[in-house]
């Protein structure tokens, strides 16, 4: 069974680490993350992060149920930091499109931590404001769209930026030599296919070697922008909509 986590109050009272440091929260997160960038998944285990600390490994469990809880921790602070990068503008596509690409950054930042939590919901605050901050947007007067609508932009916005986020930290986890290798298959394989048994990658395999070592989030950000902007257009100029919150204006569907 796990043990109890220790309130926050009395965690403030313990003496110092080993190491002349007071733990918190905040401290073990930010060392569990700097493991995960040298060590990978496999290197955070609660001896080693007790190692890091200077402190005895059972003392992680007065601040975390277990290794577990510290991941949802972990993937908080990937978001809560997405957050504090990103400033409102009061446009509701500039602003989706900015908190999108923030929250891919953050986790691009530290891709061992984010193939960990990308497919985790965490239900710790930080990650509910980002959620509360998304849905406003989108219900708020600058869009107005119906909860319906709200909640599957939100699906798809959410879910476009956490995938693309592990698919492009996976490749930035692995050794820099076999990333480089992956990357110049497009130059040392794809554009020497003869244009006789492969005549469409013959004929764009300059293209391709331009564009396939970048992530095509951006891209796929915008089409996902573009179709919601277009939807809402439609059914506003319609005059009506669906899962209408009362007040609200018509929004998209997704």
């Amino acid at each position: 069974m796990a043990k109890k986590v220790v309130p926050e109050a009395e965690r403030r009272r313990r003496r110092p680490t080993r190491q002349g440091t007071v733990l918190s929260e905040r401290l073990i997160v930010h060392t569990a993350l700097r493991m995960l960038r040298e060590h990978g998944s496999a290197g955070l285990t609660a001896r080693r992060l007790g190692s890091a600390l200077g402190a005895d490994p059972s003392t992680l469990y007065r601040y975390f149920a277990g290794l577990d809880d510290l991941t949802r921790a972990i993937g908080e602070e990937l978001m809560g930091r997405a957050l504090d990068s990103w400033v409102a503008t009061g446009q509701w596509r500039a602003d989706l499109r900015a908190l999108g690409l923030a929250i891919h950054a953050s986790y691009l930042a530290h891709p061992q931590a984010a193939l960990l939590t990308a497919s985790r919901v965490t239900g710790r605050p930080r990650e509910i404001q980002v959620d509360e901050t998304i849905l406003g947007i989108l219900r708020g007067a600058g869009a107005g769209f119906g909860d319906a609508d709200a909640v599957g932009v939100y699906h798809a916005f959410i879910d476009l930026a956490l995938a693309f986020a592990a698919l492009d930290a996976g490749a930035l986890a692995i050794k820099d030599e076999a990333r480089a290798a992956d990357e110049e298959m497009w130059t040392s394989t794809y554009a020497r296919l003869s244009p006789t048994t492969h005549p469409h990658i013959a004929a764009t395999a300059h293209l391709l070697a331009d564009r396939m070592n970048q992530s095509a989030y951006p891209v796929v950000l915008d089409t996902l922008l573009d179709r919601a902007e277009a939807r809402l257009a439609t059914v506003r100029s319609r005059g009506t909509g669906q899962g209408k919150r009362p007040g609200a204006r018509p929004g998209p569907e997704t």
